[in-house]
């Protein structure tokens, strides 16, 4: 197939898909990359939306658990912490020739628009990409969640939800090499068995607004295109 089969997407980008083999801060290397990949579904007349993690600089329920810090405040600075990732991704878009808004949960005018659903829903329309960063700008909800509501909110046909691996698998295929791979899974197959594809929000989310969700290795090049194209690559999580 040349032609995508998804007109939005939403890219779940995860913080820890910007380290590299470093496993902490920004690769420059990968978030080319990155870039790239996401130019290249783009020029297909894509609509892409993305929703990035920060897991690369501060994860607030971890730390919420070790230093003491209020798990509020801790997901508070994890919101910041995506805003650092969202405008480093903006700034390697545009230089590829990709125009891009930040657009943020919590509002900071100096370095990003606030998020308004129908500006942003225009921005799509317009061709550019819009790098949704502060999750919700609630703490006690993930990136994941955000992920699903932004999704939900603008209309996406799919999430892309990328990865180290490719795929959801029976158990961690990182530990376990007899872990089993399912090749589509059902909302409530993911809920009952716990399986770590998004927590259970944002899957209760998917799953009222019959949004599928595609999980895929994100480092295996032209994978997002694959995807878009309706090439059969990872997992897909549907009704």
């Amino acid at each position: 197939m040349s032609r995508p089969i998804y007109k939005r997407v939403v890219l779940k980008l995860s913080g820890e898909a910007l380290t590299g083999n470093s496993g902490y801060g920004i690769d420059p290397t990968v978030l080319s990359n990155i870039a790239l990949q996401i130019k290249e579904i783009r020029d297909l007349g894509v609509e892409v939306a993305i929703v990035i993690g920060a897991g690369n600089f501060f994860r607030g329920t971890q730390i919420s658990a070790k230093s003491g810090i209020s798990r509020a405040t801790a997901d508070y600075i994890g919101m910041l912490s995506t805003v650092i990732n969202g405008l480093a991704l903006q700034d390697v878009l545009e230089k590829n020739g990709v125009m891009t808004r930040v657009c943020t949960a919590i509002e900071m005018h100096a370095l990003a628009e606030p998020y308004i659903r129908r500006r942003a829903v225009r921005h799509l329309e317009k061709g550019r990409v819009v790098i949704f960063v502060s999750g919700t700008g609630n703490p006690y909800f993930t990136t994941d969640t955000a992920a699903s509501l932004r999704a939900a909110e603008i209309g996406a046909n799919v999430i892309l939800k990328a990865t180290k691996v490719d795929g959801v698998y029976t158990d961690d295929p990182m530990i376990n090499k007899k872990a089993k791979k399912f090749e589509s899974l059902k909302y409530l197959d993911v809920l009952k068995k716990r399986l770590r594809v998004m927590d259970s929000t944002a899957i209760s989310l998917c799953m009222d607004n019959n949004l599928p969700i595609i999980v895929f290795n994100l480092n295996k090049k032209g994978n997002i295109k694959k995807a878009v194209l309706g090439e059969r690559i990872g997992t897909i999580v549907k009704g």
